[in-house]
């Protein structure tokens, strides 16, 4: 099994080698074999070759089985054009492996109640969500322009989606759901915007095909509210680019910290792509304190989602939990009581509980 590393930039290559000891782990244990190829994209990539997804790296990842980010981006390359920034590649690999689901679990770690910055009350009840974002449609690809008027600069920024866009996504959606809790519910802003009536239409017409599981829509604003408010209503959450971004964001301090949230982006080709959903926080970065939990969870992601591994991808996650009952903790999680350890430790310990 192929996998693409894309280490990236700041924390990125941090995380990543603790995600590969995650994965050595794995294959020494069930007996199964990665070959790993590195991939430049990124700022990385904009200081090596000056672009910020090289061609040789579409090709490795698309010959790929699976790619695998650390993160990218960071405020020294902030000074380029829009074309030039790291960010630019990210968006550029998305669009090249046709990746158009982006996936991102929440889910609350008992042992981690008190990081998160909710009321006790509202974590008694727990958590466990999918979101589920269209990846490549929106205001996010929609045409971008500026014009010069006699009222000064006028720009925009078209949100646009196809019938077939949404009907490709809300498949994957309502497969989820199907595998899950059986409940779905579709965020929009069907009040105002054009686009998402086209979504509650097409959502509304294939919902036939998944008669056993129970459909929602809310309106965005009411959803960030509702997130907050009362987030063990949720099963799967299903969105549009731009409120998706806003709104996993959002649900992921849910969690206590980003660094403990994993996602994979699905799409046509075979090669998927999973990230830790931080950034790449160049601040921190080289001072072994970043949380490489979120990485090494979007490694057992990779192995259920890209390879069909359940009890690989399972084992990966109980070894997570095992090391946090034990009270090993990374700056970002760190309670009273517990013991603080860095990024290299906290892979360690990790990886050593696949092996158990």
């Amino acid at each position: 099994m192929k996998i693409a590393l894309i280490k990236g930039d700041g924390i990125g290559p941090e995380v990543t080698e603790q995600a590969l000891k995650v994965l050595y782990a794995v294959s020494e244990r069930f007996k199964c074999k990665f070959e790993y190829r590195e991939a430049l994209l990124g700022g990385r990539a904009i200081d090596e070759t000056g672009v910020p997804l090289p061609d040789e790296t579409v090709d490795i990842c698309a010959g790929s089985d699976a790619v695998f980010l650390g993160a990218v981006g960071g405020p020294k390359w902030d000074g380029l054009p829009g074309n030039l920034r790291p960010e630019a590649g990210l968006l550029g690999i998305r669009r090249a492996l046709k990746l158009f689901a982006n996936l991102r679990p929440v889910m609350l770690f008992p042992q981690l109640r008190t990081a998160s910055p909710l009321k006790a009350e509202i974590l008694s009840q727990g958590f466990d969500i999918m979101i589920v974002r269209e990846l490549t449609g929106g205001a996010y690809f929609g045409e971008k322009k500026r014009v010069e008027t006699k009222d000064g600069i006028k720009a925009w920024d078209m949100m646009e989606y196809t019938s077939r866009e949404i009907e490709r996504i809300a498949g994957i959606a309502f497969g989820i759901a199907r595998k899950r809790r059986k409940r779905i519910t579709i965020v929009d802003k069907a009040n105002v915007l054009e686009s998402s009536r086209l979504w509650r239409e097409v959502t509304g017409s294939i919902m036939k095909d998944y008669g056993d599981v129970e459909i929602a829509y809310m309106y965005v604003d009411n959803a960030a509210m509702q997130l907050i408010r009362n987030p063990g209503q949720f099963d799967v959450i299903l969105t549009e680019n731009l409120f998706g971004d806003i709104l996993s964001d959002e649900a992921s301090m849910l969690a206590g910290s980003l660094g403990m949230l994993p996602s994979a982006s699905l799409g046509a080709s075979k090669a998927c792509l999973f990230e830790p959903i931080h950034g790449s926080a160049p601040d921190i970065a080289g001072k072994d304190i970043a949380n490489p939990l979120a990485a090494i969870l979007s490694c057992g992601m990779l192995l259920k989602y890209g390879f069909g591994m359940e009890k690989e991808s399972d084992a990966v996650l109980e070894a997570v939990n095992n090391a946090l009952d034990k009270g090993y903790r990374t700056a970002d999680i760190m309670q009273q009581g517990m013991t603080l350890v860095g990024t290299e430790k906290m892979g360690s310990i990790v990886a050593e509980n696949i092996l158990i």
